[in-house]
């Protein structure tokens, strides 16, 4: 059955602020409240609708009235962000994260009125590493995750998550791991590190990736908030692309670097404000991350629309990224070297 009040936070980002804009868009849907501390995006805002947009922070206890006072019957938690980036603002993206999850479960547990919780999570929570497998499943657990970082945020929003099932066995529980997300129009780590003409890359490794296309990931987001299939499930697009295939399709020039001085790299990429760095995203460039769809297709009953490969494709173009170097003359410059071989 069909919501009758959604209530979305994150809505001043990207995801948030598109996919309360896709739900006012549909008939079925009630009311649809779109909650964050800054306002949507002026891209987004003319898109919203019907849309209400409430400021308010879900760190503070306050949103228990939101909640109750519209009887809000379908939460979809999308603010779980990896960005700002810089580790002068870890504190308070880490306080948004945990902090803000931790609120606003409790406010849900109180509220008689919700009967489904959708989180929008991260294929992060698996970390990075040589001893993951070579396709992860949602019954893996996670492993060589960083001390401090965005997946360790996830991993532990996801620990809250699990105990409000517990104990709100009535609620339908649907989280969608994501993986890294790519498209014309929003901003992420991946993106910005992708745009950078000179594309510092680890010695001895190219890693294998998986893409989500933005629209792929809103679309699977609306599905669990209209329909009722709760469970964790993997999204990611069909195929992977080679970091080094990512680097040439984009007409980036790769910078291998050791792997000891990949935290040099990050700290003046951080420091120049161009992406952030960190020691996640280092792990994630030396082995790479690959997820098990099926539960997504079978179970779920979503099949993304692009591939990893054409996700990315539409990324670059869609994006005006203008080639610093002509990926047909690095095909005839290895095939060059590879026939003196």
């Amino acid at each position: 059955m069909a919501p009758r009040t959604v209530l979305v936070t994150g809505v001043g980002g990207y995801l948030g602020g598109h996919l309360a804009a896709r739900l006012a868009a549909n008939p079925a849907v009630g009311r649809v409240l779109g909650v964050d501390t800054v306002g949507p995006h002026r891209a987004v805002a003319g898109l919203l609708g019907r849309a209400e947009f409430v400021r308010a922070d879900i760190r503070n206890p306050l949103i228990a009235k939101v909640i109750t006072s519209a009887e809000v019957d379908t939460v979809v938690h999308a603010s779980l962000t990896a960005n700002p980036p810089g580790p002068s603002r870890r504190s308070a993206v880490k306080e948004m994260n945990v902090i803000g999850a931790m609120q606003l479960l409790a406010a849900c547990q109180r509220a008689p009125s919700v009967r489904k919780l959708v989180v929008k999570s991260t294929a992060a929570v698996y970390g990075a590493g040589a001893r993951l497998p070579a396709v992860l499943t949602e019954d893996d657990p996670p492993r060589e995750l960083s001390s401090s970082g965005y997946a360790k945020d996830a991993v532990e929003v996801e620990g809250y998550v699990r105990a409000f099932a517990r104990r709100r066995q009535d609620v339908d529980v649907t989280v969608l791991r994501l993986t890294n997300i790519v498209g014309p129009s929003i901003d992420t780590v991946l993106t910005r590190y992708f745009a950078l003409p000179v594309v510092p890359t680890v010695l001895g490794y190219d890693p294998r990736i998986q893409l989500l296309h933005s629209e792929d990931a809103l679309a699977a987001l609306e599905l669990a908030a209209t329909g009722s299939v709760p469970g964790v499930f993997n999204a990611g697009g069909d195929g992977v692309l080679l970091l080094s295939q990512a680097i040439r399709r984009a007409g980036r020039i790769p910078f291998p670097v050791p792997r000891g001085a990949m935290p040099t790299a990050g700290r003046l990429l951080r420091g120049s404000r161009l992406v952030d760095f960190s020691a996640d995203h280092v792990r994630y460039l030396n082995h790479g991350r690959v997820l098990d769809t099926t539960r997504l297709r079978s179970v779920f009953g979503f099949t993304p629309r692009w591939t990893t490969r054409q996700a990315f494709d539409d990324y670059v173009h869609g994006s005006g990224l203008r080639p610093i170097v002509d990926a047909s003359a690095i095909e005839r410059l290895e095939r060059a070297v590879a026939g003196t071989r």
